[in-house]
This record gives structure tokens, sequence and C-alpha cells, in this order.
């Protein structure tokens, strides 16, 4: 029931769902499977530059694993913001939204790529990941506030929209409510953010969102909540966000010791007291995963709930 109402879902916001067929026999890798983690360290609630590979230590389902340092300034981004444009944002703090995704795109690097889902009672693609900046300013002009907010199914379908084949995947989420209108659980979306290589930022006005989910979202997904002031603080913490993405440290290790098949648990540590790293709960490997889910390239359309079985 559950893999049926989530690929219904995925397919009514423009996604399509891809299964894979299960193996029986687990096997254990030697070395064979290369894993990529983005890591945030920070000391103080400051970022700590400079380390270096032996400066990290990655156990991968308990078993410590040989790191190699990536450099994350040789990989293009890809950028996806999902913005609540509810009622509630009608007015100034439309174009205080809209001026914060301004900022960030002119901040992006030729080589990276952005995309934009917009929700309310309804979850929109408007651009799919595109080089195209002159695309996603006109998308972004024509947004207009109305209705609820589906903060969780919007946050599911931008996420799918992050599942890129190349780059690092960066979801800056903003919401300014609580979720009053989606039909996913937020279980659901956890457990699509532990599968998922996409590194997860929330942004909320300090004081109008329950921070639960964007909190609980954000810590498996490796990424931040971030509290504004005001939505007049946009602007600087969406640029903030993303000075922050380039300078985290992308790890790179081959599976050694382990079971390939399945959920695996990635801790990651620091060593000598350095810094307190936060990364991705996870991922799944091999091809014993239940459902796998990638962007279709036809346009998205509003989600049609009409369409979607009732939450049970």
């Amino acid at each position: 029931m559950r893999r049926a109402r989530t690929a219904a879902l995925a397919f009514l916001v423009g996604f399509r769902v891809v299964g894979v067929a299960a193996q029986d026999t687990p096997t254990f890798a030697t070395g064979v499977e290369a894993i990529r983690v983005d890591v945030r360290v920070t000391r103080s609630e400051r970022v700590v530059l400079g380390l270096q590979a032996a400066d990290f230590e990655v156990r991968d389902n308990g078993v410590l694993q040989e790191v190699e340092l990536v450099s994350s300034e040789k990989m293009p981004l890809n950028v996806i913001l999902a913005l609540d444009v509810s009622g509630s944002v009608a007015g100034e703090p439309l174009d205080q939204l809209r001026s914060a995704g301004q900022a960030l795109l002119s901040r992006l690097l030729p080589e990276d790529r952005a995309g934009l889902v917009t929700f309310s009672h309804e979850v929109t693609l408007r651009e799919g990941l595109t080089r195209d900046r002159g695309r996603l300013l006109r998308a972004l002009a024509e947004v207009q506030p109305r209705g609820e907010t589906a903060v969780i199914d919007g946050s599911y379908a931008a996420m799918m929209v992050g599942e890129a084949d190349v780059g690092r995947d960066l979801l800056i989420l903003f919401s300014d409510g609580v979720d009053t209108s989606s039909w996913l659980t937020a279980n659901q979306v956890f457990e699509a953010a532990r599968r998922s290589d996409v590194i997860v930022y929330g942004v909320s006005v300090r004081g109008t969102v329950e921070p639960a989910f964007l909190g609980r979202l954000t810590q498996i997904a490796g990424g931040a909540l971030f509290e504004v002031e005001s939505m007049r603080n946009l602007s600087a913490a969406f640029l903030d966000i993303l000075d922050e993405f380039r300078s985290r440290y992308v790890l790179s290790y081959s599976t050694n010791g382990v079971q390939s098949e399945g959920w695996h648990q990635i801790d990651v540590k620091v060593r000598g007291g350095r810094g307190v790293a936060r990364a991705r709960a996870g991922y799944v490997s091999g091809s014993g995963l239940p459902v796998g889910v990638r962007p279709s390239r036809e346009a998205a359309a509003p989600l049609d709930r009409s369409q979607v079985p009732q939450r049970r």
C-alpha cells in the first residue's frame, strides 16, 4: 500500500518510478563500490575548514573504512529551491522570497544547475534542473501565492528533482507555516531522505513553523535548519547556505568488509575533537532497493489529490 501511494504521488507531480529486481543471496563488498559522503563540520557553531582525509573516521555499518578526500570545488552543484507559496506569503513576504531566490541564482557558477519547486495545497515543478538562469527567473517571477501548506509533499517532490546523475545535490526548503494539507506522512519523507543523496537545508521564520519536521528532515539528510528573524533575512540565509555547502567536505571510500545489499548506516567522526561532523544517515546499496526514483523529462503538473489514495 505504501509503495502504491508513493508511486502515485511521484507520478502526479511529474516523476516516474523505476523498480529493480531483488537478489536473494547477500554478498560482501571488497572495495568495489565507491561511496561519496557530503560532510558538514562545525565547532561551537562555526564551520571548520582545512581538514584532511586522515582527520576523518568513517564507519559503514560499524566497519571502519579507508577514507579519501574529494575536492568539492571541482564538482558542479545541483541546487533545488523548494518554496512555500501558500497564502501567508502574499505581499511583501513574496517580494522577499523572490529576492532571495534571485540572489541565490546570481551566486551560482556557470556549470551549476538549479531547479524550482513550489508548494501550497498543490505541489508544482516549475523548472527542472537547468543552467538557464533566465528560465528560472521567469518561473520565480510568475509565482502567485494562494491556498494552504503542503510542506511534507513539497519536500518529497523536491528531493526527487535532486536525484541527478552528476554533481552535488543541495535542496533549500523554505516554509513559513505549519503543514495543513499534505497527503504523505512525515515518516514517508524521512524514509525517502534516508535513500537519497540530496543534502537538505531548511529555512523558516522563527516562531512561525513547528521545527520538528524540518529539523528531523535536515538531520537525516545531513543538512541544517536555519531560522531567520524575518523574511528580510532570507537572502542572507540562502547565500549563507550556499557558501556553507561549497565549504563542506566530500569524502569518498570503497566499501570493504560489509554486506553490500540493503541499508548501510554511516557514522562520520572528526578525530582529535577538532569538530562535530554531520552527514546523511546512510544509503541503500545493491539491487535490494524496493523502489528507485528518478525525475522524468516530461513537464510537471500540479498535484491532483483526487487521484491519490487517502491516508490511513
